[in-house]
């Protein structure tokens, strides 16, 4: 006579241990639902502010195309001789650095006798730097800044920043 053997555990739970197919697709629509929901939201908390209904949106158009069209104030530049010189430390490496200053209107007074000045107070601030002072991306930023400040205060505030446009170290 046949013997009935019994089941192994392992076999009765593999049937029922995962979720159904029904069960997944619902969880994905639930979560879909909670997002498009969330996105939504935010969608409408960002959005802009109507213009006053007694104000003309054409005039507020207006206001956006004066913009696009360029800055308020115009901007004038002018190069720089370069200035090439040793630093501080080590005393055998040489930088030579080209760049540019830029300043409110069209031209600038006595433009040329001031950019051989700041040409000059360059050349004597780089001969006070080490390597190790403009070296990488925050020395580069740092070294900018200081030269911009420098230009500044040589035009008495006429020139607003400072551009390098080329940093050769040797």
């Amino acid at each position: 006579m046949a013997e009935k053997k019994p089941a192994k555990p392992a076999e009765k739970d593999a049937g029922k241990s995962g979720m159904s197919m029904a069960q997944n697709a619902i969880g994905f629509v639930v979560a879909g639902v909670i997002a498009a929901g969330v996105g939504g939201g935010l969608a409408m908390m960002n959005k802009p502010a109507d213009p006053p209904a007694g104000k003309d949106a054409s005039h507020g158009d207006k206001k956006k195309e004066e913009v696009k069209d360029g800055p308020a104030v115009q901007m004038g530049s002018m190069d720089i001789p370069p200035a090439v010189t040793n630093l501080a430390s080590p005393r055998e490496v040489w930088v030579r650095i080209e760049g540019a200053i830029l300043f409110e209107g069209k031209t600038l007074p006595r433009g040329d006798a001031l950019a051989a000045e700041i040409s000059a107070d360059i050349l004597a601030f780089l001969r006070t730097q080490t390597i190790e002072q403009i070296q990488g991306v925050a020395g580069l930023e740092h070294l900018r800044a200081d030269l911009t400040e420098r230009a500044q205060t040589r035009s008495n505030g006429l020139v607003k920043k400072f551009i390098i446009k080329a940093l050769v170290v040797q």
